[in-house]
């Protein structure tokens, strides 16, 4: 069901110094004569978890932003690592609520936008709108799951493999971050951590129904026995959907398991899995969208307000018959497998070395359009680093050195799409083989200069080499489906890039939490972007250049009592070749292209918010403001002849100035409804561009949510607890546009740019938002 809302609460994280090894563990600290640094988890996440009333407020979760938490020990390192811009979100903020997607768990997060993509969970994420004009998956940013890789050697990630009931806490760390995380961290990095299994410690089963056919069950199971301790999440979740053409069917597994083989060596797995069987429908223009936002009674193509797409009637070549999505059968049927494994070992007490190897299968079949993405992507990699924890010249460091290889092979076809139903498939329209492959090595040390004071420097070095061999194929003879293929494109293109990282955290008092950050961030191009040109055609774009930026972040996170916690960062980016994806011509053979902006200014603040301000009140809100401009650049328009146009100073298209989530909660504490809570949720998107001349806007929203709930726990020989809960969602029944991918801009014969009005009528952009959705569940969980 593509609805979105979100409910999270974010304070600032402690005063005192973290390590580099930021964990996905949540266990209590170790006692002081344990070994330290090693292997425990954090304060905060103990925190986090630590018994409570079901009826009281949550505790204050993670953090608002980057701060520094207590030095204790950490086994991985892609949670929350000293000197970031950084935002926690605990899962006492979305248990109590149906959580869908990630969209429903990410938006209390400052800098954080999402916008739906083609499936169910296929949200796009976008921090500091480093992806927001991509037409689908996540781009721009790295993701983890308990530090396993999400995000394949190519760059790519995808959203559909996430339910947020699986997890404990999501770690947003938001801004350049290419010297820790490495290729295509330009917008920052994101690290979901699933719940441990002495949290759940026995069995739940819950299930989430609602409007539009939505109905999900899950399963979590987790213990901790003797020195091995599981989690075992797993969901199947099915809906109607509320547009015509999107209903969908997905399940998904999810186990993470660690062993403490010896008082020095510790032993994970992780597997993940989702099928996904969705059916997708096309994208509207935004005339199409004012006139029939949903699609409804788009069973055949030539209805005012229904999207087609241009399909070849013999599959190969000739006439072609506009179609819509339900005549189409257009949709995804994609397969996603990650099994990753992870070796500590503690030399000492205060050196611990990891090797971690991840395989990560993603097999795809989408007929989303005139053409359907078929192919197997296989993935291999593999980490190895070290951590030491000491002193240098009396002053507490932590010294962190590792290096890396990963590498993806595959062979994919775009195949025609053709008229019949059911996705029905036509013959070869171009073939892919390529190669991606990322080595290097990245090195970081943190230093507390005083006891206030902490400083952090880093740097990250990395190769990388894409190859690949495009060859298109054309049926040149009417009604005879005999191809001729086209003289392959072959790219060969090695980059390197090296990304280095200043910090500086201040603790002024036990209130106040002063940052200052300079790093950057590398993204080099996929090797599909190299061989899709300007207008969808299938040709050489090889030239395309890795995308650098540098950033300068400055903030403070204000905590005067434990019922009230405020955090501010202001950020200044500077993007040399800005990769940007924007829509082709509706019927080419590709929806999108990429090409570089020579320059680019990325600018804005993020506050955040956490009041308590009465017994069972609590006021949540997160506010981002984005200014980005082209600084240098100029746009080529072909009619004929190639018209130029220069487009330095204009808004970078996609990207929301204004964006805000506030929440405004009461739990009753005590009495006979203890346990009964409620809260009221309001989501503002300013309007923006959706082209590159700054012609045409998507418009904006403010959407209001409802949640009654209500958790207790059972007198029972074999029940624990048991959780309910009643959501209505955008009570006011507003039309709103929940994704508008950017269009290209148009010019007459005489070189004159169309006007809004023509662009307004540009096919390929919008989906809108659900109407109002009354969704309800239940969780029972077992001893």
């Amino acid at each position: 069901m593509l609805v979105l809302g979100s409910a999270l609460c974010l304070t600032p994280s402690n005063a005192t110094a973290q390590t580099a090894l930021p964990a996905v563990t949540v266990d209590a600290p170790r006692p002081a004569t344990a070994r330290p640094a090693a292997r425990g988890p954090t304060v905060r996440a103990a925190a986090r978890t630590q018994a409570r009333p079901p009826s009281a407020n949550p505790a204050p979760s993670g953090s608002l932003t980057a701060g520094i938490t207590p030095s204790v020990a950490r086994a991985l390192l892609y949670q929350a690592p000293n000197g970031q811009t950084e935002t926690t979100i605990d899962r006492s903020q979305f248990d109590n609520r149906p959580s869908f997607s990630v969209a429903d768990v990410l938006r209390e997060s400052p800098g954080i936008s999402v916008k739906q993509g083609n499936g169910p969970r296929d949200i796009g994420i976008s921090i500091r709108g480093s992806n927001a004009r991509n037409g689908f998956a996540i781009r721009n940013l790295v993701i983890f799951d308990d530090g396993f890789p999400v995000t394949q050697p190519d760059g790519l990630s995808r959203s559909d493999l996430i339910d947020p009931k699986a997890y404990g806490a999501i770690d947003v760390i938001r801004g350049p971050s290419s010297a820790l995380f490495g290729n295509y961290a330009t917008g920052g990095a994101l690290n979901f951590r699933t719940r441990r299994g002495h949290t759940i410690d026995g069995v739940e089963y819950g299930v989430d129904g609602g409007s539009f056919g939505y109905l999900n069950n899950y399963l979590a199971a987790g213990k901790k026995v003797g020195n091995f301790e599981y989690s075992l999440f797993a969901s199947d979740a099915r809906g109607d959907g509320f547009i015509q053409n999107s209903w969908f069917n997905t399940q998904t597994v999810n186990f993470l398991g660690t062993l403490q083989a010896t008082p020095d060596d510790r032993f994970t797995v992780k597997f993940i899995n989702n099928n996904l069987d969705a059916r997708v429908p096309i994208r509207l223009s935004l005339n199409q969208y004012y006139q029939n936002p949903f699609q409804q009674g788009c069973d055949m193509a030539g209805i005012a307000g229904c999207a087609s797409v241009n399909l070849l009637n013999n599959g190969f070549n000739g006439t072609r018959t506009p179609i819509t999505a339900i005549q189409a059968g257009l949709g995804r049927e994609d397969r996603r497998t990650i099994v990753g494994g992870r070796w500590e070992h503690d030399f000492d007490n205060t050196t611990t070395w990891r090797n971690q190897f991840v395989f990560d299968d993603r097999n795809i079949s989408q007929p989303t359009g005139a053409t359907s993405a078929i192919g197997d992507f296989p993935s291999y990699n593999y980490m190895s680093d070290v951590t030491k924890r000491g002193e240098i010249l009396g002053m507490e460091s932590t010294t962190y050195f590792g290096a890396f290889y990963n590498t993806l092979t595959a062979s994919s076809d775009s195949r025609h799409v053709m008229p019949g139903g059911n996705a029905r498939l036509g013959l070869l329209q171009s073939n892919t083989w390529s190669d991606t492959t990322n080595y290097g090595v990245r090195a970081r040390e943190e230093l507390k200069l005083t006891p206030n004071l902490t400083a952090i420097a880093g740097i990250g070095w990395e190769t990388t080499h894409l190859k690949g061999i495009n060859t298109s194929y054309a049926y040149n003879t009417p009604n005879v489906p005999t191809a001729t293929p086209g003289v392959p494109i072959v790219a060969d293109r090695q980059f390197q890039n090296a990304a280095p990282e200043l910090a500086l955290l201040y603790r002024l008092n036990p209130e106040w939490l002063f940052r200052a950050r300079v790093a950057t961030g590398y993204g080099t191009p996929q090797v599909g972007n190299l061989f899709v040109l300007p207008n969808g055609q299938n040709g050489n774009n090889t030239q395309l250049r890795t995308q650098k930026n540098i950033g300068y972040d400055l903030g403070f996170d204000w905590t005067p009592n434990n019922t009230l916690r405020f955090s501010a960062t202001g950020f200044y980016e500077f993007f040399k070749d800005e990769l940007v994806t924007q829509a082709t011509q509706v019927g080419a053979p590709n929806a999108s292209y990429t090409f570089n902006a020579p320059r680019s200014e990325h600018r804005g603040i993020e506050l955040a918010a956490d009041w308590q301000f009465l017994p069972g009140w609590r006021f949540t809100a997160a506010y981002t403001y984005l200014d980005e401009v082209y600084t240098q650049y100029t746009e080529n328009i072909v009619n004929g002849a190639t018209f130029s146009f220069n487009r330095a100073g204009n808004k970078i298209p996609g990207i929301s100035p204004n964006e805000l989530t506030a929440r405004l909660g009461y739990e009753q504490m005590w009495g006979p409804l203890a346990g009964l809570g409620a809260f009221v949720e309001v989501q503002w998107k300013e309007s923006f561009y959706m082209d590159n001349a700054n012609l045409l806007k998507a418009p904006g929203y403010e959407l209001v949510n409802l949640n009654v709930h209500y958790k207790t726990d059972l007198v029972s020989d074999y029940f624990n607890s048991l959780s309910m809960y009643v959501e209505v969602r955008n009570v006011f029944d507003r039309t709103y546009v929940a994704s508008a991918n950017n269009i290209a801009n148009s010019v007459t014969a005489g070189g004159i740019q169309n006007s809004a009005g023509v662009l307004a009528n540009t096919t390929g952009s919008i989906y809108a938002g659900s109407p109002r959705a009354f969704i309800a569940g239940m969780k029972l969980a077992f001893k």
